[in-house]
C-alpha cells in the first residue's frame, strides 16, 4: 500500500519565531555548523558556564577580603609601620592632655615620650593587641598643619564636645577636611560622664541628631574613662582603612627626627637627615624628595637603624666576644645588625632624576640667517632627489610634458575662495592699563568684628578707610560684571585701534580656529609639555603596580640623607611644625600649567579677581600662585572669568609643578590680617598647556536713525579710523540680530550698519572681540604660616551646631 503524500493545496503553518528568548543551544542548533568569523583583539573574552562564573566571582571576594585583612595587619604590627592617629579637638574646651592621659596609662601598654619629637606626641606600644599607635595632634586654628599632618594620618580622631558638639573653628576645619579628602576617621565625645545621668541620654540623642548631617551611619564612642581608652583603641585597630588616591602611589614619611649638617662652603645649606616610618610605596634613593611647603630635593642614601620602638623587645648577646655582651632591642625576626651594615642604599648618580624644574631657553633659537650658496646648492639636490616621482605617461612624453601629468590621488576639486578677513586682521596687544587696571593686584582688606561695648570713636579709629575704598570699588567692578558681562567703554583719549591691537574678531566662538601654538609668551618656553599626557601618566600608574621597586620597604625605620636643604627647613622643624616628605614620580619636578577644576565655597563671598595671588593646596603639594578663571567647557576655546563665580565650577590655569591626578584642590586667600581664607575647593583636571583662555571685550553702541534693515550707530568708536579699522568684524545686539559695518559717516565715528533684521529703538549694537591670555609666573613654593583661626575672626563658616 502507497503511503500519503500531502498535496499541494495543504496548509503550511509558520515556525514559531523565538526571537530574542532563544538560548544558546538553540543559537547554535540554527547555525548547522557553521563558524562564526574570529575577531582578533587584546582582550579575549572567555565564555564561563554560570558555575565557573559563581566560582570566579567567590574567588575574587575571597582575594579582596584577604588583601583588606592583610592591610588591616600589617598596619600597626612589628612589621609595618605604626599605626599614626592624629587627634582633632573640634572644640576649644576639648582637652587634650586630659584624653592623652587615658592613652597613656601604663595597663593599656607601653609608652614611649622621649624618642619622639615632642611630649605632646607619643608613641603606645600594646603587647596584648600586637599594635603600636602613634598618636600626634593638631589644633583646628592651625589650618596648615592640620591639612599637612592629615595627608599622611592613618587615622584622625575627632573629639567633640557633649553640649555643642563643635565650634565655628572646628566646622571650618572639618570643610577643609573634607574638601582634601578624609582617611579613616573616628568620632569620640569628651565630657558625657561629668553631667547628672538623667540629662546624659538626652545630650547623646541630640549630639546623634546633629552629627548625622556631617557623619551619617557614624557612631559616637565616648572618651571619659580608662576602659573607654581601651575601646576606643580595639575600634581604631579593627578598622577598615580608607585610601588618599594621591598617597597611594608615592612613598611618604613623617619625620620623627631630624638633624642638620651645614656644608663647609655655606652654613645656610647643607645636609638634613631625616628619620622615620616608609608608608605608601617603597622609598627609592634616586628619586626626588619633596618636604610640603619647602620645595624639591635630591637623597644622597638611607640608613637603616635599629628601630627605636619595636612591638616586642628581648635582649640579644652579641656572639662575637663571648667576654663581651652587648644588649641591643629586637623583634623576634631581627638578627645581629653590625656598623658597616647600617647604610641601606646610596644614590646612584647616573640613575638619579634631575632637579632640573625649567627648559634653558636658547635666546638664539628660532633665529633667520642668510644661507650660503653651498646651503642653496645642496638643498636644491635633496629637493630633486625627494621629488621623484614614478608616473605612467604616454610613450614619447618629454620629461616637462610629465610634470603636467596628473596622479589618479592628486586629483582633486581645488581650493575654495573662503572669505576669511577676519583672519588677517593682526589686532594686537593692549596697553599697560587693560581694562581699568585689570592686571594690576589690589591689596585684599577685611573688616574686624569688634564687641559691642567698645565705643563708636574707638571702633572707627581701627577702621582702615582706604582699604574699605578699595573693597567697595572691587564689589562695584563685580557687580557691573555680572550686569554687564565683557562689556566696556571705548577710551576716548587713546583710538580703539591702538587700545585693542592684540584682540581680534571671530565669526564663532565655537567653529572658529585658534591656532594653540600661537603667539605663545616668552614663559612657555620655560615649561615641560608632554606629546600625550594621559597616555604618560598610565604608563607611570602601570610601572608602580607591576615592577618591583628597589629602595626602603614599608614599614622601615629609616634616615633619609637629604641634600642641599636650607637652614630654615630644620628651624621650622624645631618650632613644633611637623615635617612631611613625600617621593616624586617621574617628571613630578618639571613646571607646566595645571588646569583645576574648583568650586566657589558657599561661606565666602569675597570677591576674588583673576590674577591674585592665591595659596593652593594641590594633592601633596603647597605653594603660591597668580591662576586665571575660565569657563568649564568640552570646547576646544574657553572663554575668560574676570571674578570668581559661585554659581557655576570654573577651571583655574596655574603655572606649577607637574602632578599626576587624581589629586584634590583647596584654594585659600590670605587676608590683610595674616589669615587664610578657604574660597574654592575642587580636583586636578589636567596639565595641559594647549588650553585656550580666550578673554572677550564688548564694545557697545546705540542706534542713533534707524532705517528698517540699516542704522547710523554711534557712540561705539570716536573717529572714522577706528570704524574703517573694525569694519570687517561682524555686529551683534542685545535682541539677537546680526550685521556688519557698511561705511563711517563723518568724522565722529558715527557708522552706517546693516542686519538682518528690522532694529528696535531700544536695542544695543555690540561687537566681541578676543585675545588669548596666560597666567602670570608667579609661582612660589613657601607659605608662611597664617595667623592662628579665632572664633570671632571666622565670617565665612557655617554657624555653630544648635543643641536645642
Amino acid at each position: 500500500m502507497a503511503a500519503h503524500r500531502s498535496g499541494p493545496l495543504k496548509q503550511q503553518n509558520k515556525a514559531h519565531k523565538s526571537g530574542r528568548h532563544g538560548g544558546r543551544g538553540s543559537a547554535q542548533r540554527g547555525g548547522k555548523g557553521r563558524v562564526e568569523l574570529k575577531v582578533l583583539c587584546k582582550k579575549v573574552r572567555k565564555e564561563l558556564s554560570r558555575i565557573d562564573q559563581r566560582h570566579r566571582a567567590s574567588q575574587l571576594r575571597k582575594q579582596k577580603k584577604e588583601a583588606v585583612l592583610a592591610e588591616k595587619r600589617q598596619l600597626g604590627s612589628k612589621d609595618g609601620p605604626p599605626h599614626q592617629v592624629l587627634v582633632v579637638p573640634l572644640h576649644n574646651r576639648i582637652s587634650i592632655p586630659e584624653a592623652f592621659g587615658l592613652f597613656q596609662d601604663g595597663n593599656l601598654g607601653t609608652v614611649h615620650l622621649n624618642g619622639c619629637r615632642s611630649t605632646d606626641n607619643f608613641m603606645l606600644l600594646c603587647s596584648r593587641l600586637k599594635h603600636r599607635w602613634f598618636f600626634t595632634h593638631a589644633r583646628p586654628g592651625d589650618l596648615h598643619t592640620v591639612l599637612d599632618m592629615a595627608k599622611v594620618a592613618d587615622t584622625i580622631l575627632f573629639l567633640l564636645d557633649a553640649l555643642e558638639g563643635w565650634d565655628s573653628t572646628g566646622d571650618y576645619c572639618l570643610s577643609c577636611l573634607f574638601a582634601q579628602g578624609l582617611p579613616t576617621y573616628t568620632l569620640a565625645v569628651q565630657g558625657v560622664s561629668g553631667l547628672p545621668p538623667k540629662k546624659q541620654i538626652d545630650v547623646r540623642k541630640k549630639l546623634n541628631k546633629a552629627v548625622e548631617k556631617r557623619f551619617p551611619n557614624d557612631k559616637l564612642l565616648l572618651l571619659d574613662t580608662q576602659q573607654e581608652a581601651g575601646m576606643l583603641l580595639r575600634q581604631l585597630a579593627n578598622q577598615k582603612q580608607r585610601h588618599l588616591s594621591f598617597r597611594d602611589r608615592r612613598a611618604y614619611l613623617f619625620a620623627h627626627a631630624a638633624d642638620f649638617v651645614p656644608s663647609k662652603e655655606n652654613d645656610l645649606v647643607g645636609t638634613l637627615k631625616i628619620s622615620g616610618y616608609v608608608r605608601g610605596k617603597t622609598m627609592n634613593v634616586n628619586s626626588l624628595l619633596h618636604i610640603v611647603g619647602h620645595g624639591d630635593f635630591q637623597m644622597k642614601q638611607i640608613d637603616a637603624p635599629m628601630d627605636p620602638f619595636p612591638l616586642n623587645t628581648r635582649v640579644i648577646k652579641s656572639q662575637k666576644d663571648s667576654s663581651m655582651t652587648m644588649e641591643t632591642y629586637a623583634t623576634d625576626d631581627t638578627t645581629d645588625m653590625e656598623e658597616d651594615l647600617k647604610v641601606l642604599v646610596k644614590a646612584d648618580p647616573d640613575r638619579q632624576q634631575s632637579l632640573q624644574t625649567e627648559v634653558i631657553p636658547d635666546p638664539m633659537e628660532g633665529e633667520q640667517t642668510w644661507p650660503t650658496e653651498e646651503e642653496l646648492n645642496e638643498a636644491n639636490d635633496f629637493m630633486k632627489q625627494g621629488s621623484k616621482v614614478v608616473k605612467k605617461v604616454p610613450k614619447g612624453t618629454s620629461s616637462y610634458q610629465a610634470e603636467w601629468i596628473l596622479d589618479e590621488g592628486d586629483e582633486s576639486g581645488g581650493e575654495g575662495g573662503e572669505y576669511d578677513d577676519l583672519e588677517h586682521e593682526d589686532f594686537m596687544e593692549e596697553e599697560s592699563q587693560d581694562e581699568n587696571g585689570e592686571e594690576e593686584e589690589e591689596e585684599e582688606c577685611e573688616t574686624m568684628t569688634i564687641g559691642e561695648s567698645m565705643r563708636d570713636d574707638l571702633y572707627d579709629e581701627r577702621v582702615d578707610e582706604e582699604a574699605e575704598e578699595k573693597m567697595l570699588e572691587k564689589y562695584k567692578q563685580e557687580r557691573l560684571e555680572e550686569m554687564f558681562p565683557d562689556e566696556m567703554d571705548t577710551p576716548r583719549d587713546v583710538a580703539a585701534r591702538i587700545r585693542f591691537q592684540k584682540y581680534r574678531g571671530l565669526k564663532s566662538f565655537r567653529t572658529s580656529p585658534w591656532d594653540p601654538k600661537e603667539n605663545l609668551p616668552r614663559d612657555y618656553a620655560r615649561i615641560f609639555q608632554f606629546q600625550n599626557f594621559t597616555n604618560t601618566r598610565k604608563s607611570i600608574f602601570k610601572e608602580i603596580e607591576e615592577k618591583e621597586a628597589e629602595g626602603a620597604e614599608v614599614g622601615w625605620y629609616v634616615t633619609l640623607h637629604v641634600s642641599e636643604v636650607p637652614v630654615s627647613v630644620v628651624e621650622y622643624f624645631k618650632r613644633g611644625a611637623p615635617l612631611i616628605a613625600f617621593s616624586l614620580l617621574p617628571h613630578e619636578q618639571k613646571m607646566s600649567v595645571l588646569n583645576m577644576v574648583v568650586s566657589r565655597n558657599p561661606g565666602n563671598t569675597e570677591p576674588v579677581k583673576a590674577k591674585e595671588e592665591l595659596i593652593f593646596h594641590c594633592g601633596f603639594r603647597r605653594f603660591r600662585a597668580s591662576p586665571l578663571f575660565s569657563q568649564h567647557t568640552a570646547a576646544d576655546k574657553h572663554k575668560f572669568q574676570r571674578f570668581l563665580t559661585a554659581d557655576a565650577a570654573l577651571v583655574v590655569t596655574v603655572y606649577a609643578p607637574i602632578t599626576f591626578p587624581p589629586a584634590s584642590v583647596l584654594l585659600f586667600k590670605q587676608k590683610s590680617n595674616g589669615m587664610h581664607s578657604l574660597i574654592a575647593t575642587g580636583h586636578l583636571l589636567s596639565v595641559d598647556p594647549d588650553r585656550i583662555v580666550i578673554k572677550r571685550v564688548v564694545l557697545s553702541g546705540h542706534p542713533f536713525k534707524i532705517f528698517t534693515k540699516m542704522a547710523v550707530v554711534r557712540y561705539m568708536f570716536f573717529n572714522r579710523e577706528d570704524v574703517l579699522w573694525f569694519k570687517p568684524v561682524e555686529l551683534r545686539t542685545k535682541w539677537g540680530r546680526r550685521g556688519h559695518i557698511k561705511e563711517p559717516l563723518g568724522t565722529h565715528g558715527h557708522m552706517k550698519c546693516s542686519f538682518d533684521g528690522k532694529l528696535k529703538s531700544q536695542d544695543t549694537v555690540l561687537m566681541n572681540l578676543y585675545k588669548r591670555v596666560f597666567p602670570k609666573w608667579t609661582y612660589d613654593p613657601y607659605v608662611s604660616e597664617p595667623v592662628p583661626w579665632v572664633k570671632s575672626d571666622i565670617s565665612s563658616t557655617a554657624p555653630e551646631v544648635d543643641m536645642e
